[in-house]
């Protein structure tokens, strides 16, 4: 079975406008952060998500802009140091952000807070990660204990492959932060055909894709399309052999979508036509393991 398409607002041109079309066609995710499109993302989302309640909503909480660095600063949850910095996952200011994400995005209740690429958070200290990521989790269960967030997670970029943390040390940590039973529910990382290491992985029954299904997380891919470059990368011989009649776009998300363990795969569709290519790709049958197999091997290839 392939994962469900999502609305991924990064590199999103037209955020309101995509909104609307992807609760149009049925998808149930939109993932967004507080410092996309410069800070606005989560004001231009409230109008679609207003209109159109079903639409679950996935935001995060780590990184500022010089404007929230201001506030928060202004607010008594960060230092003008850690403002500077441009993220933190202080305690006080993952509270702040969620309670500020909630206001922009007109919604009594987030569905999913992420913390934004948390191994940034003491480069090299991964004990020192570990205890301020212990104690993010600390501030997003009193949230969810409050009703205030329904589930909590972690975006990532290179924190898995780069084992800042493992999703067991992930799991162990919520654990810990909520004295047993955890509102952490999701992992989001990139997986694609260029990173591809997930799926490498994930076919041999190891890393954080199998890890993540085992304990029931959602699991968001990200940059599926290397940021609209990769379909440039991939020929029309490579899209036939994943699946014939497919484009280089459509072969590159059915790859994604059919990788054991991912349920949503993000997409920053620009266009109506971008949006029905990729619903069409994983409206697809799922690739099986051993094509998946076959394709990371021709990749691999020098």
């Amino acid at each position: 079975m392939t994962a469900d398409l999502a609305l991924g607002t990064y590199r999103c041109r037209a955020i309101p406008e995509a909104a609307v079309r992807a609760a149009a066609s049925g998808a149930q995710w939109i993932d967004t952060a507080p410092n996309y499109a410069t800070g606005r993302a989560q004001t231009l989302l409230a109008p679609a998500l207003a209109a159109h309640s079903s639409l679950r909503i996935a935001t995060k909480a780590g990184y500022s802009t010089a404007a929230t660095g201001a506030d928060a600063v202004h607010a008594g949850v960060l230092t003008e140091d850690q403002a500077a910095a441009g993220h933190s996952l202080a305690a006080d200011y993952v509270r702040w952000q969620t309670s500020r994400n909630r206001a922009q995005l007109g919604r009594d209740r987030l569905d999913l807070v992420l913390l934004h690429n948390p191994e940034r958070a003491h480069s090299g200290d991964r004990a020192a990660l570990h205890r301020a990521m212990r104690d993010a989790f600390v501030a997003l269960e009193a949230e969810a204990a409050a009703g205030n967030v329904a589930g909590y997670g972690v975006a990532t970029w290179a924190g898995l492959e780069e084992e800042a943390f493992t999703v067991g040390q992930l799991l162990a940590l919520a654990a810990e932060a909520a004295g047993g039973r955890h509102h952490l529910v999701a992992v989001q990382l990139p997986v694609s055909l260029v990173m591809m290491t997930p799926i490498a992985q994930a076919l041999d029954g190891w890393g954080p894709l199998p890890a993540a299904a085992d304990a029931g997380l959602r699991v968001m891919a990200s940059a599926p399309l290397r940021g609209g470059e990769l379909p440039g990368m991939v020929d029309q011989e490579l899209a036939d052999l994943i699946r014939p009649g497919l484009t280089p776009a459509q072969a590159c998300v059915l790859a994604v979508a059919s990788c054991p363990g991912v349920t949503n795969v993000l997409l920053a569709a620009f266009g109506t036509s971008h949006w029905r290519e990729a619903a069409d790709a994983v409206a697809q049958p799922s690739l099986t393991a051993a094509q998946l197999r076959e394709i990371t091997g021709v990749l691999a290839s020098p």
